[in-house]
Parts: structure tokens; C-alpha cells; sequence
């Protein structure tokens, strides 16, 4: 770390000035964000001590279990962020409708989309766990949000991001021009830059995906595992390493780190449901990091950040990383889509 570390409010202020990347509306929305994120962040470091670990006798809008933390950190990300008068609206993963800003605060230009604590299954083992957000910009002239008004393509997100809280909390961010990682400084008492322009490897021998599912998997996923799998002596000449966390924001942490793929296809399963992941709160805040550091992002055949999106919980499969590698698998399903039906 240097001796003067650059604070996030630093460098946002000079991507405002100096770049003309952010409008100070939006600069100011990524600073609550980033403090909700530091609250979350001491919730999480203090759970077992203040007994709020654990889960709670009620499911969220998906049917899932919530746990303690997930509760708080919805609590803290709306609390943080409905007063400032940067937002017009806000979605979480974890509420079934979206929540208009209150008539007594200002209303902004822009909507925020978040999975407040992403990998909760994962709190009572100590495994990294994270909060991903998505900022977009609402229409002009709209009186009243509505859903509707959320439902826009990934590709037209003002930015998006991640927090990791594990060994260190690191706010992954990206405005739309490369990709920075901040540190959160004890110190300091805040963030501060760590890495800047994070560049994913276009070629990998590391991919990241739950084994337990390969029976259910379509073809071009098949494919491509029994590919790595095969190692040195297949079609690929080379030796593979997989790694599974079980917590997105962790796993796609590594791939931003140090290249690889994350998968999680469609699967056999559910079969209407395009896959497990959410379009809006995971796969498409997700995609953008990706791509703005050199990577790929596909749901099958199809560039993630394209997808029009239908509703506000909307699925979709996920396959991102390493740009070599998530290009063959796009190939792979397009040649299963041309081929004869059996």
C-alpha cells in the first residue's frame, strides 16, 4: 500500500473532473454505496459475536431462506441510499416489488439494482461473501417508477460493482472505462485504490463450476467440461484446475484476479427457467465488470448484456471470464443450435 493511498471520494472526484467519466449525481450514489458497504462489512466481521448469524423463519421473493445478515444488509443499503437525492428508485434481490424513493426525500436520475449479501449460504463457514450493485439511469420525463422502468439491458448500465467481504473488504468497480479494485483501510477508514485497469488473461486453465449438476447440463456445456476434463491427453493438449466456491462474488472475484471462466448454465432441472442466476442483480453487473477488463459474458449463444430483460427477477444461465475460453463455449452453442434436431 503507499504511503498516500488514493481514498475512492479521491479518485471519483478526479474521474468527474479530470475524465468527465461521472456526473457528480453519480459520484455521490457510489459513495453511499460504498459506506453502506462498510457497514455491511463490520455486520459481517461482527455476526457470531452479536449472535445474528443464522437463518430466519421467512423466504424471499425466490422461495429462499433469508439468513440474519441478509435482512441487515437490504436494511443498511436502503437506508443508506433513499435520503441522499441521487436514486429515483431502488430493486433488491431480496424485495419482491421496487421500492420509490419516499415522497420526503429528493428524487434523483438514477435506479439501483443490488443483491445485498451475495453467497449467504456461505456466512456460517467464513467464506467470502459480497453485496453486487447495479446503477442505471431512469428516462426523462417519468412522473411515477414503475418496474418497467428498471427493465433495461445490461449494456446500458451507468456502472456497476461489487464488495467482498473475506480476508480483506475490496470494493470491484467499474463507471463504463476499465475496471479499479479499493481496499477498505483501517486506517484510513475508508477505501483506498488497490489496483487499477484489471485485466482478465484471454486464455485460462483454471474454470470454475458445480460438478454435481454435469448430468443435467445441455450439450455445449458437456462438451466443453469433458474437454477440460480430458486434460493433456484430449482434444485440448493441456491439463485443467477447477475451482468452486459457491458464492458468485467470490469466484468471479478470482476469474477478475487472475483469469479463468465462472460457469452456471441452464440445466435440466427447471427446464422452462433460463437458469438459476439473476439477470439483474447478478449476471448483468457481473458481465459489465467482465467485459470492461478483457473478458466475455454469454448466457448460451447470446452476449448477457444484450438480453431485454422481462421482468425484475428474471434468470438467466451465466458463463463469463477468460475471453479464449468463453468464446469456444459461445461456438459450441451456436454449432448445437444449427444442428438438425434428432
Amino acid at each position: 500500500m503507499s504511503d498516500n493511498p488514493v481514498s475512492l471520494s479521491r479518485w471519483l472526484i478526479e474521474q468527474q473532473r479530470s475524465h468527465g467519466h461521472i456526473p457528480g449525481s453519480l459520484r455521490l450514489l457510489i459513495e453511499q454505496v460504498a459506506r453502506a458497504c462498510k457497514r455491511i462489512s463490520r455486520a459481517v466481521n461482527r455476526g457470531a459475536a452479536q449472535g445474528i448469524l443464522g437463518s430466519l423463519p421467512s423466504s424471499n421473493v425466490q422461495g429462499e431462506v433469508q439468513k440474519q445478515l441478509d435482512v441487515i444488509a437490504n436494511d443498511v443499503l436502503l437506508e443508506a441510499n433513499e435520503w441522499g437525492g441521487h436514486l429515483a428508485a431502488i430493486a433488491s434481490e431480496e424485495l419482491e416489488r421496487i421500492h420509490p424513493i419516499p415522497h420526503r426525500f429528493p428524487r434523483g436520475e438514477y435506479l439501483l439494482l443490488y443483491d445485498p449479501l451475495d453467497g449467504s449460504s456461505n456466512i456460517e463457514v467464513n467464506v467470502t461473501i459480497g453485496t453486487i450493485f447495479s446503477v442505471l439511469h431512469l428516462d426523462e420525463g417519468v412522473e411515477e417508477v414503475q418496474a418497467a422502468h428498471f427493465l433495461q439491458p445490461g449494456s446500458r448500465q451507468v456502472a456497476a460493482g461489487y464488495c467482498t467481504y473475506g480476508p480483506q473488504t475490496t470494493l470491484v468497480l467499474t463507471l463504463g472505462h476499465g475496471v479499479c479494485a479499493f481496499t477498505l483501510d483501517a486506517d484510513q477508514g475508508g477505501f483506498v485504490l488497490a489496483q487499477q485497469d484489471l485485466r482478465i488473461p484471454a486464455a485460462t486453465s483454471e474454470f470454475a463450476i458445480n460438478m454435481s449438476n454435469m448430468r443435467h447440463w445441455a450439450q455445449p456445456v458437456r462438451r466443453y467440461i469433458d474437454e477440460c476434463l480430458a486434460g493433456r491427453e484430449g482434444p485440448r493438449g493441456k491439463d485443467f484446475n477447477m475451482r468452486w466456491v459457491g458464492s458468485m462474488v467470490a469466484d468471479v472475484h478470482r476469474v477478475l484476479q487472475r483469469g479463468g471462466v465462472f460457469l452456471y448454465p441452464w440445466d435440466r432441472r427447471e427446464p422452462r427457467r433460463a437458469g438459476r442466476l439473476r439477470l439483474m442483480y447478478e449476471a448483468n453487473p457481473m458481465a459489465l465488470l467482465v467485459e470492461q477488463a478483457g473478458g466475455l459474458a454469454i448466457a448460451g449463444s447470446q452476449r448477457i448484456l444484450d438480453i431485454q430483460p422481462e421482468e425484475l427477477h428474471q434468470r438467466a444461465a451465466v458463463m463469463l471470464g477468460s475471453r479464449d475460453e468463453i468464446e469456444r463455449l459461445r461456438q459450441y452453442h451456436l454449432e448445437a443450435e444449427a444442428a438438425p434436431a434428432a
